[in-house]
C-alpha cells in the first residue's frame, strides 16, 4: 500500500507541476475527482496562482490518500438517497 501511495504521490506532483506550467490537467491517472477539481482551480487561476490554491490541492490529495475524500462522497450520496425515501 505504501508503494502505491508513493506512486500516486509521484503522479500528483507531476500533474501539479504540469498544471502550474500551463499544460492543463490530464485525467485517468488515478487522481480522484476532488483532487482533479483542485488542480483545475489552479489551471483556471493561471498565470497568477495564489499559494493557497496549491496548498488546497495538496490537502485535497492527502484526503484522497487517507480516504476522507471518498468517505465524504459516500456520506453525500447516502444523504441524497435518504432524502428520496421520504
Amino acid at each position: 500500500m505504501a508503494d502505491d501511495d508513493a506512486k500516486l504521490r509521484a503522479v500528483f506532483e507531476a500533474v501539479l507541476a504540469s498544471t502550474l506550467a500551463g499544460r492543463g490537467v490530464p485525467t485517468c491517472l488515478g487522481l480522484d475527482m476532488e483532487t482533479e477539481d483542485a488542480l483545475w482551480a489552479i489551471e483556471c487561476a493561471r498565470p497568477d496562482v495564489p499559494p493557497e490554491l496549491v496548498a488546497a490541492a495538496r490537502r485535497t490529495f492527502e484526503g484522497q490518500l487517507d480516504g476522507s475524500n471518498s468517505a465524504r462522497e459516500r456520506e453525500r450520496i447516502a444523504r441524497r438517497l435518504a432524502g428520496r425515501d421520504g
